[in-house]
């Protein structure tokens, strides 16, 4: 081999290297794209689960709210015959005639006006 040949062969491995080189590069950059890409998702998917955690939280409170109001209503007491007539007069269920008393205090006659409003 002469010293020309020699010199060619050696700068085709220079190039040879430049190119590997400048591969790692732009795989570098899409491996750090990827990484954004990552914490991004990441940070979406938690907080869509701390948006979930409040939802359920006040669902939770809610539900507790609601057994707590219809607990104090159990222990109001109503006459039998009130319920009876508001169901016989207004057309409507039992279970709607006695909860509406309850909200009431047992007065038939604030029940009556509300439910015919």
């Amino acid at each position: 081999m002469s010293h020309d040949e020699n010199h060619d062969l050696d700068d085709e491995v220079e190039k040879e290297k430049g190119k590997e080189k400048k591969a790692a590069k732009h795989d570098s950059g899409a491996a750090d794209l990827e990484k954004v890409t990552n914490y991004a998702e990441e940070k979406e998917i938690k907080s869509d689960a701390n948006f979930m955690s409040v939802i359920n939280d006040m669902k939770r409170q809610e539900a507790a709210n609601k057994l707590a109001k219809d607990q104090e209503l159990a222990k109001v007491s109503i006459r039998k015959e009130d319920v009876e007539l508001i169901i016989r007069e207004l057309e409507i269920t039992k279970a709607k005639a006695e909860r509406a008393l309850r909200e009431h205090q047992g007065n038939l006659i604030k029940t009556l006006v509300t439910l015919t409003d």
